[in-house]
């Protein structure tokens, strides 16, 4: 049986609008955590160490959520986070 992410909680976390980088916390229904970094070179994924890997069950540092990122990043809506929490002024 194949690994696959169903994203079940999203929240903007950081944003900087002048430099286009927006950090997204997701939360997957798994019970793992991974933190999405969006900026114009593209979009990096990290899995946040609350669980361990649900690909690898390594409970430190790994790349599997790497394979995952389309499909991860294509469950969340940025545009709609952006727009639901303006910039801080």
């Amino acid at each position: 049986m194949s690994y696959r992410p169903v994203v079940t909680n999203v929240k903007l976390a950081e944003r900087n609008d002048s430099t286009q980088l927006y950090q997204v916390v997701v939360k997957l229904k798994d019970g793992g955590e991974c933190r999405l970094f969006y900026s114009p070179e593209g979009t990096k994924i990290n899995r946040l160490q609350t669980t361990p890997c649900p690909v690898c069950r390594r409970d430190y540092y790994c790349n599997c959520m790497d394979k995952f990122i389309e499909e991860i990043s294509g469950q969340v809506d940025l545009e709609e986070l952006k727009a639901a929490e303006p910039a801080a002024k």
